[in-house]
């Protein structure tokens, strides 16, 4: 199982750049698998790329490479970076990409990408998913040792967790990502709620009675929060939009629950 990896980037599929990366992997391993997770990222929104990745990886075999390519700072000081965490290896720049997957884990390793053996010849100054990250990725995928990518570091680039707060009966959170649905993904586990459907949930002055099991719950154009199945209170419209009626970074998400 050792071949697959996985490409997350913001690249989209306009250009040539998701091919030209699958042929750098494809030219060191001809046996690999590359596989979409998505390439419709915001542009430079390393926080969706760390809520995709976080929620995709295990879903995947052990030994699966995640090649994660969504680099503002590419060209500038910033490192390239590989992680070895949960019987999975992660490649991608250092700027916050893999702080779902990094404090997911009990334990990691992390590499500063530093041996020049394992990238392409000539390195552009703003394509390292080409020229370092793809070739990287194939290699690790070949069976390398990851102590050969280069020196051990102790500190990777980590965002500033989105979490949620309860006073009382009350869990405020926040959204932290939208779907190519427009549903408005939470900070809130669904765990972190009792009685669902005895809640009331309140975002953007609006009032929602109850947390559903599934969008059907509502009927079409209608307001719901929902059990997403990543984990986290989803804000929803049943065939619709709940980013274009709240906005895309609505203000917190209140849930009340139903006292006992």
């Amino acid at each position: 199982m050792g071949n697959i990896i996985t490409l997350t980037t913001d690249f989209g599929l306009k250009d040539h750049y998701v091919g030209v990366m699958k042929g750098v992997i494809l030219s060191v391993n001809e046996n690999a698998r590359p596989v979409d997770i998505t390439h419709c990222i915001d542009s430079h929104n390393i926080r969706a790329a760390s809520f995709v990745i976080g929620n995709s990886y295990r879903y995947f075999p052990e030994k699966t490479v995640h090649l994660v390519v969504v680099d503002p700072g590419v060209g500038s000081e910033r490192r390239p970076l590989a992680v070895l965490a949960d019987g999975h290896f992660f490649v991608g720049p250092d700027n916050g990409v893999f702080s779902s997957v990094i404090r997911s884990c009990e334990d990691f390793s992390a590499c500063e990408i530093k041996n020049l053996d394992y990238c392409l010849k000539e390195i552009s100054s703003t394509f390292h998913g080409r020229d370092i990250f793809a070739p990287v990725a194939a290699h690790l995928s070949l069976g390398i040792p990851f102590s050969e990518i280069g020196p051990q570091i102790q500190d990777p680039e980590i965002l500033p967790r989105d979490g949620y707060s309860v006073t009382g009966n009350e869990i405020r959170g926040t959204v932290v990502y939208t779907d190519k649905f427009g549903n408005l993904v939470t900070s809130i586990p669904t765990e972190a709620v009792g009685n669902g459907a005895g809640a009331s949930v309140t975002v953007g002055g609006k009032w929602i009675a109850g947390i559903s099991e599934s969008y059907s719950s509502a009927e079409p154009g209608g307001i719901l929060a929902v059990e997403g199945s990543g984990g986290y209170i989803e804000i929803s419209v049943n065939q619709g939009r709940a980013c274009d009626v709240f906005g895309e970074e609505p203000p917190e998400v209140i849930i009340v629950e139903e006292k006992n």
